[in-house]
């Protein structure tokens, strides 16, 4: 396992892409612990806790509940969609990714405490599916904003190192906080401070602890990491937010034209991305429908998960620094696919092959996740980190259906849920099939 990348001294001033002081990139722990606050909304809200809440038969009936939240995750989806690369354009010409960082975040953390007053019947859906949905939208326009910031907290030798660690944290932050409320509030019949599960207030506690847990760890990356500040030689005139489109369809051609590599990883990415978001969204449903995995058990495997996922995130970094992304990806890639496949085959060998095989995807989600991300950043034109994060955001978006609908497709098709597997390692196999003629340019092993 790396080591963290060393803090330097704080500093408040402005800074300019990639800079450094005596050679070192100024904040990196700091902004990597906005990964570790962020795992509040992406593990208790948006994965183990909250979604399962108001999917139960306290909100209404089963598939109905279901079908609702994805309506509202699809709508948060379009509005991603078309909004993140123009948020990011406009952050990287007013110079105030972090500003904007801030405000997202914040938006956020307020979003999950009102998920508090969600109380476990049917006429609280709709105000849960609002807060939910609204969470993601600001959420993605917080990690656009972050992302664009990992070349102002790296150099060219250690971006790969910084960012598996900041993925890395984040993974490990996500069990911190799921030890916490599972063994704190949700396990015990009366948890921390009396805490019961009547009226859902386990749940609803649980919610406002990730709530003051992301507040607390988003602040070092506002307090100590430079904002970042637009190069004169770059600077562009200040234009009007529907204007901001013209610019975004003049700077997607000119990035087709100059860049066409940054725009064929965009697309490729976006497919083997969601192929991965598919094995941990599908995951726990697969343990508890097809391995007999029990509510507990599900939650004790996602903890297990995350640690393996952590810990090769951060270790697999030095590997991406030394033979650059591209190798990280495609073996992330092909090992997720061979373990599908070991899960898909050996299904009835019980509960033993999910805690092996499941686990071992799990071990290369991680690495193909940060890979992917310092990829893309060694590649960006300099000063145009915020709109290309937007355009990652935005692709990964628009074929987010991808994986739920093969998963769907494939469980019709074979009438059991394990048929499902095939459905996420065809999307996987599809992405790393478009990975493979992108090329690595010289910038990015540089």
């Amino acid at each position: 396992m790396t080591q963290p990348p060393v803090l330097p001294p704080n500093d408040t001033a402005t800074a300019e892409p990639g800079a450094e002081q005596a050679g070192r990139p100024r904040g990196a722990l700091s902004w990597a612990l906005w990964d570790w606050g962020s795992a509040a909304f992406n593990a208790v809200v948006t994965t183990f806790v909250f979604t399962v809440y108001i999917t139960s038969s306290s909100f209404g009936e089963a598939g109905t509940v279901e079908a609702q939240l994805g309506w509202a995750l699809a709508a948060a989806g379009l509005l991603i969609a078309v909004l993140a690369p123009v948020m990011g354009q406009r952050s990287d010409n007013r110079g105030r990714r972090k500003l904007w960082l801030g405000v997202n975040t914040y938006i956020v953390v307020v979003l999950t405490a009102a998920m508090f007053f969600v109380q476990p019947a049917p006429e609280y859906l709709l105000l849960g599916l609002v807060l939910l949905a609204a969470g993601n939208v600001f959420f993605e326009f917080a990690g656009v904003n972050y992302n664009a910031m990992l070349n102002q907290v790296s150099t060219p030798a250690s971006i790969g190192r910084v960012s598996g660690f900041g993925w890395g944290m984040g993974y490990v932050g996500g069990i911190v906080l799921l030890l916490i409320v599972y063994f704190g509030f949700i396990s015990p019949e009366v948890g921390l401070f009396g805490v019961t599960g009547e009226n859902g207030m386990d749940i609803r506690i649980t919610v406002l602890v990730s709530a003051v847990w992301f507040a607390v760890f988003a602040l070092p990356v506002l307090l100590r990491v430079p904002e970042f500040r637009q190069p004169a030689s770059a600077a562009r005139e200040r234009i009007g937010f529907f204007a901001s489109y013209g610019r975004l369809v003049r700077d997607i051609a000119r990035l087709w034209r100059e860049r066409r590599n940054v725009v064929w990883f965009l697309l490729a990415s976006a497919v083997f991305r969601d192929g991965l978001a598919g094995v941990f969204t599908f995951g726990g449903v697969l343990a508890a429908s097809v391995f007999g995995f029990s509510a507990g058990e599900v939650i004790i495997f996602a903890i297990v998960a995350n640690v393996t996922a952590g810990a090769s995130t951060i270790a697999v970094g030095v590997l991406d620094d030394r033979l650059g992304a591209k190798p990280v990806i495609i073996t992330a890639l092909a090992g997720l696919v061979a373990s599908g496949l070991i899960v898909f085959f050996l299904h009835d060998g019980g509960q033993l092959v999910f805690w092996t095989a499941g686990l071992a995807l799990t071990l290369f989600v991680g690495p193909a996740q940060s890979a992917s991300r310092t990829f893309l950043a060694r590649i960006i034109p300099a000063g145009r980190e915020g709109e290309v994060f937007g355009l990652y955001a935005t692709t990964g978006r628009a074929v987010s259906f991808l994986a739920p609908t093969m998963f769907a497709l494939f469980v019709t098709i074979g009438g059991e849920p394990y048929f499902g597997i095939l459905g996420i390692v065809l999307v996987l196999a599809v992405g790393l099939a478009l990975l493979i003629p992108v090329k690595a340019e010289a910038k990015a092993l540089d």
